[in-house]
């Protein structure tokens, strides 16, 4: 075997394991997602008492919590799945999941004694994140090769 072809060799084994643990992990995710929605349900059910003024309030912010998780790890997934077809992680994609996290936080500020100093990190770090996701956005590869095209 010459360097090359040893180099050839190593890189589709990588390439080939690489492949093999993300379909993994994006079934790990899937299953992830359906416990999600079944907690959320599960959540509505146990709160049950919907008519009382406190069961509903607890309700929809058990049901609120949980569907912004699950949406947290389908941008996970889509995180995952762009890797396979275009061989590279979209940075949009991260932030996103990031931001779902945060809002989720907040979310979950409203139900609890939290401090405003706390809270208001939490809100810069959502601004942070967005101005990040408009860069990402605006100075993409993508964009950049078009532009380098023409």
């Amino acid at each position: 075997m010459t360097k090359d072809s040893l180099k050839d060799f190593s890189g589709i084994c990588f390439e080939t394991l690489c492949r093999s643990l993300l379909s993994l992990l994006l079934l790990v995710l899937l299953v992830g997602m359906a416990f999600g929605i079944l907690r959320a349900g599960l959540d509505l059910i146990h709160n049950a008492d919907l008519f009382a003024p406190a069961g509903l309030h607890m309700a929809i912010k058990e049901l609120i919590i949980n569907v912004l998780m699950v949406l947290a790890v389908l941008e996970l997934f889509r995180t995952v799945k762009a890797y396979f077809t275009e061989g590279r992680i979209k940075v949009t994609y991260i932030i996103d999941t990031a931001l779902v996290v945060v809002i989720t936080e907040v979310m979950g500020f409203w139900y609890r004694e939290i401090e405003v100093a706390r809270v208001g990190l939490a809100i810069a770090l959502m601004v942070a994140l967005m101005g990040i996701r408009v860069m990402a956005i605006r100075f993409s590869p993508i964009k950049r090769d078009l532009l380098d095209g023409l």
